[in-house]
């Protein structure tokens, strides 16, 4: 059973532009995303999923550079881009890891992975109303996903989670055994407005400043701990995110009625 972290990135984004490709330190956003990934212990590939489109030639580029898999597909279908790379690579689980949350957590990935092995679940997901927003997203049996793909209704499928939840057939469960300290709704860590840039600048320099590159989740927390006001940089964006989420959700909805 080959198990794969897939990674939905492009460089097209309507509220923070190329926010993948924007600097910290000297490194792409997605390249401190990459370096983060590589701690998982058990994930067999890191596969970047991006699209045809000239404009992430230099994603496929920073994906090789940083000795990753990547995989080309469709711009708008996100679902069917990943379901491809998947198959592509021989995957038979994966878990998603959005290419904005620069602060996911391995520990967290691998819980997904193991709690697989022992269950066979079809989809699994955290609390996002609990957990540190980016932490976790979901992970995904291909097999199911590919029958997703088979019976939707639309190629737009950015908010691919709707699907997993929505489908009455899927075996669903909910991520086990997450140490409290990940329980911090309040810390946003995902990149989705200057707001978040400016919040993954602050922690980033912190720990590099200390010549320290390699933390983890934890460590991010006892810092904000320290320094509560980094978490109000971009706290208040978690509106304006669910704002959105809610918007999409309805489109989504009216297009798969």
């Amino acid at each position: 059973m080959l198990k794969a972290i897939l990674i939905p990135v492009r460089s097209d984004s309507s509220r923070l532009p190329k926010k993948a490709l924007m600097k910290i330190n000297g490194l792409a956003t997605i390249e401190h995303l990459i370096q983060r990934v590589k701690k998982s212990k058990k994930a067999d590939k890191i596969i970047i999923c991006t699209t045809t489109l000239k404009s992430d030639d230099e994603i496929y580029a920073l994906a090789k550079k940083n000795g990753v898999n990547c995989f080309r597909g469709s711009a708008e279908d996100k679902l069917n881009r990943c379901l491809d790379a998947a198959m592509h690579y021989d995957i038979e689980y994966f878990v998603n890891v959005d290419g904005d949350d620069l602060f996911c957590e391995p520990e967290l990935i691998d819980l997904a992975f193991k709690q697989y092995e022992l269950e066979n679940h079809d989809f699994v997901k955290s609390d996002e109303k609990k957990i540190v927003c980016g932490a976790f997203t979901f992970g995904m049996k291909t097999n199911k996903l590919k029958e997703i793909c088979k019976n939707k209704n639309t190629n737009d499928t950015e908010i691919i989670w709707l699907s997993f939840l929505e489908d009455e057939t899927i075996k669903s469960s909910l991520l086990q055994d997450v140490p409290d300290i990940y329980y911090r709704p309040e810390i946003r860590a995902t990149l989705d407005y200057k707001e978040d840039l400016f919040f993954f600048e602050a922690v980033i320099n912190h720990f590099w400043e200390q010549g320290k590159q390699d933390y983890t989740l934890k460590d991010i927390i006892s810092f904000i701990d320290l320094r509560p006001e980094i978490a109000l940089i971009n706290g208040h964006r978690n509106i304006d995110w669910l704002n959105n989420q809610k918007k999409l959700n309805k489109t989504y909805r009216n297009k798969n009625v």
